[in-house]
């Protein structure tokens, strides 16, 4: 099919079968889309001692086949419909992240159908112990983001340093068993005094234990702010039930957080299988199943430090106005807290295309809809609330002593227009940091006819 569409000159776009916050795969100049969601293969491969999954595999698929063959994981995201190919290549992160740090850093080689200069199209196969243009390629595919370099039909999979032959002893072994605790509270239960205290306790927690020996990488704890229209304040939070004092790990946790709220325990939490848990959580969120068919809008920052009472007021304002609604479930929701920290904060940042390796936690506006009619209020919320947040720095957390960017896994292509990104900074600095210059390096040499292409992709330094 990619030697069809360049001796045709027709637009290529991929997808790997899950779903896309842009219009990465899916847009107007499109001609040819290369669906890879079939390619859904995983097996263990003795001699890269590594396990090989085909790029259109989805989470759900890939845990629980790795985990019931041969007891391992891989630390991805909740969403079990979320192809492989764009989460490992934007860099993929999970509940599991501070433990075992993002997918791309397991990612020991990929298989891509790459096209040269001459519009010869062929397979390669690209690793961590390549050198040179080979091993550029690969360091590009491991947060590089998906469609700029060529089709990845293959990842193989393996744990920095892994040694031996056994494949359990490849890739992280999940808990055997983890502590959930879920809590909610209505929005008539705070103020603007308590939901300040909420907020600013959730960040000061992972910013004091970002580090990647932290006892606390065993915890990743999500807040669920939802617009007053939709529904309150949820807390999610996951600890590894085998390391010592985890349950008081939790409840320290808990205590710190709720601090000050007038938010009070007991709160309850079940010991779960890891398996199940993952599986609950996955089916937990009303948008999982649906999010294909909706209009979304996505906006994510990097945090380094808390943020100020400023910005905490800017969040409550939006967050409690009377002027917007929207009654879908799920919807108009700032998810705040880890996946950020731990091990992820292991490797340098140009160790892998994926720069952001000092930041303590994440934050992410999102928001779904389901017509075309509603685009201008929910996208005006979105924007207005977004970039009231980061109004000190243009609208966008500019990567410094605060922040360190955004994730091209959370797609925002109000990030190129200068409307809404006043920073004056380049929309690839968020993504990609000082990694840039390499990334436009291996697009020269590996994509130098622009085959592959969207409104984020990586363009070749000429």
């Amino acid at each position: 099919m990619v030697r069809e569409a360049v001796r045709t000159g027709k637009r290529i776009s991929v997808r790997s079968g899950g779903h896309c916050y842009a219009d990465l795969a899916y847009h107007a100049e499109a001609e040819i889309i290369i669906d890879l969601s079939l390619m859904d293969g995983i097996h263990y491969d003795p001699h890269r001692r590594a396990f090989a999954v085909e790029s259109g595999a989805q989470l759900g698929h890939i845990y629980e086949t790795l985990f019931r063959g041969w007891g391992v994981t891989l630390p991805g995201g909740v969403c079990p419909s979320v192809g492989i190919g764009g989460h490992a290549t934007g860099g993929g992160h999970g509940l599991l992240s501070r433990q075992f740090g993002n997918v791309a850093d397991l990612i020991e080689a990929v298989e891509v159908v790459v096209v040269d200069r001459h519009g010869d199209v062929r397979t390669v196969v690209a690793s961590r112990q390549d050198t040179g243009r080979l091993n550029d390629l690969w360091w590009a595919c491991a947060g590089g983001g998906g469609g700029s370099f060529g089709v990845i039909t293959k990842f193989w999979f393996r744990t920095r340093g892994a040694t031996g032959h056994d494949p359990a002893a490849q890739l992280p072994n999940p808990p055997a068993e983890v502590l959930i605790s879920t809590a909610f509270a209505a929005w008539e239960q705070l103020d603007q005094a308590t939901f300040t205290a909420l907020i600013r306790n959730q960040c000061q927690w992972y910013v004091d234990h970002s580090a990647p020996d932290s006892p606390g990488a065993a915890l990743c704890g999500l807040l669920f702010v939802q617009h007053v229209s939709t529904g309150g304040i949820g807390m999610l939070t996951q600890v590894d039930a085998t390391v010592p004092g985890a349950e008081e790990l939790l409840r320290d946790y808990l205590d710190a957080v709720t601090a000050g709220t007038g938010i009070t325990g007991p709160f309850p939490f079940r010991r779960l299988p890891w398996l199940a848990s993952t599986e609950t959580i996955d089916t937990s969120n009303p948008t999982v199943m649906t999010n294909s068919t909706l209009r979304s809008g996505i906006k994510q920052a990097y945090l380094r430090e808390r943020f100020t009472d400023e910005q905490i007021g800017a969040i409550y304002r939006h967050m409690t106005r009377r002027d917007y609604s929207n009654p879908f479930p799920g919807a108009s929701l700032l998810q705040l807290g880890a996946m950020a920290g731990g091990q992820v904060n292991a490797l340098a940042p140009t160790d892998t295309a994926v720069f952001q390796r000092r930041s303590a936690l994440v934050a992410v506006l999102e928001n779904y809809w389901v017509t075309e009619a509603e685009d201008e209020a929910n996208l005006g919320w979105l924007r207005e609330l977004y970039g009231e947040v980061f109004a000190s720095t243009g609208g966008y957390p500019v990567p410094g002593e605060r922040y360190e960017g955004c994730n091209i896994n959370a797609p925002d292509p109000d990030i190129t227009d200068p409307r809404f990104n006043r920073s004056g900074v380049p929309w690839h600095t968020f993504y990609f940091g000082q990694n840039y210059p390499r990334l436009q390096r291996a697009k020269a040499h590996w994509d130098p006819g622009n085959h592959f292409r969207h409104s984020l992709s990586v363009t070749a330094d000429r």
